[in-house]
């Protein structure tokens, strides 16, 4: 059986562009894992990207290509209208983003996890309710 595992942009984005962690990242492309993501993740990943150009860090056809790479990668895409009831109730319950929470919900929704390089996200849900769902990037390895 094929383990669904959700990624938000700050892990798509390291297999694309080297950074701390990215190994790591990379290394959930590598399993048997069904990487799933809410359609969210290319609007914040092309955020990113404009935000690092606009930083000097990445030429503008490096952004280009690697919008285009990410498009390419398998993911299971849910649509994040069929996740915003559950989201929001995340984001009230939790005091976090939307945003954020859309991930959350996806993996609540598949009973998996999501793995993420946001520290903040995991630290606000690391105690409650939600820990079993959320991971982070840099031990993600060690609890499987």
């Amino acid at each position: 059986m094929t383990t669904v595992v959700v990624v938000d942009s700050s892990v798509a984005l390291k297999w694309f562009v080297p950074e701390a962690l990215s190994d790591r990242a990379a290394s959930l492309l590598d399993g048997d894992l069904q990487l799933a993501a809410p359609d969210l993740l290319y609007t914040e990943a092309a955020n990113v990207l404009w935000k690092k150009v606009g930083r000097g860090e990445l030429q503008k056809e490096e952004a280009r290509d690697v919008l285009s790479a990410l498009a390419r990668t398998p993911l299971a895409i849910t649509a994040s209208h069929a996740l915003l009831e559950a989201a929001l109730e995340i984001a009230l319950a939790h005091d976090r983003t939307v945003y954020d929470s859309l991930y959350v919900a996806l993996a609540v929704a598949h009973d998996s996890v999501l793995v993420t390089a946001d520290a903040r996200l995991v630290n606000a849900l690391s105690k409650g309710p939600l820990s079993a769902h959320v991971r982070a990037l840099s031990t993600y390895g060690a609890a499987y």
